[in-house]
């Protein structure tokens, strides 16, 4: 049978697709040549249609800023191990290759929370921040133990009795230790990914463990396309700060 042509991933400014270990992955790089390594947005989920052109007034705001904007699509992974290993090939590919920051800033949206916390708490000193847009922290809340159970390959009764091992919400002590600056903005009417136990529940968890985290919570908000979300100033400025603080330091 005849391969298809690899068509070029649409994105919400323009940027190169490309392919990293049978992955498509993307890179948008910033409006301007940046001098030392370049600080970026690692963005998640990358998945068909995504990232989409809700994003585009922060991707346009992340380059004019000196930012590039890059991710990889591992699948409905859910932060599974086989997941965390592509984005360690990302990183590695854009940070020996490409000259980006070792210390990039996850922008996780709903489940591409579980990417990001999954890789982070096993690589926090190669993380300049997270900054989520309802994300997923929580795999028991999504998408459940039955569905986790068939990513990460284990039985249902194997993903309960082994959910801490696996789940982000329960291994953020690297991050706490590590002082990774944490924002989100999460509504508090959302029924798919509930703030109580997703962003609220890490906010307890880092503070439980001496961090703390900023977290903007828009009343009467779900779990939706609502503009505030993609167009959050603070959401922005921290992820530019952060990812501008992370190279800075290579550059020292």
């Amino acid at each position: 049978m005849d391969e298809k042509p690899l068509v070029a991933k649409v994105l919400p400014v323009a940027g190169e697709s490309f392919q990293l270990e049978g992955h498509e992955a993307f890179l948008i790089l910033p409006s301007a040549e940046v001098d030392g390594p370049v600080p970026w947005i690692w963005y998640a989920p990358t998945l068909p249609g995504l990232p989409g052109m809700e994003e585009k007034w922060m991707f346009e705001k992340f380059t004019a800023a000196g930012i590039a904007i890059a991710g990889i699509d591992a699948g409905e992974s859910y932060g599974n191990a086989a997941g965390c290993k592509l984005f360690s090939s990302l990183h590695k590919e854009l940070t020996e290759h490409r000259g980006l920051s070792k210390k990039p800033v996850f922008l996780a949206r709903s489940r591409g929370g579980l990417m990001a916390y999954s890789w982070a708490v096993e690589h926090p000193e190669m993380v300049g921040g997270i900054a989520g847009i309802y994300p997923v922290c929580n795999l028991e809340s999504y998408p459940g133990v039955d569905i986790a159970a068939g990513a990460f390959g284990v039985s249902r009764e194997e993903m309960k009795s082994r959910l801490a091992e696996f789940n982000p919400l329960d291994r953020l002590a690297p991050l706490a230790k590590a002082q990774v600056p944490i924002f989100h903005i999460h509504g508090d009417k959302d029924a798919v990914v509930p703030l109580e136990k997703n962003s609220q529940a890490v906010q307890e968890r880092l503070e439980k463990l001496g961090a703390k985290m900023g977290i903007m919570i828009p009343e009467g908000q779900g779990h939706n396309m609502w503009v505030g979300f993609f167009q959050c100033q603070p959401l922005v400025d921290f992820a530019i700060k952060q990812a501008k603080a992370g190279a800075l330091v290579e550059r020292k």
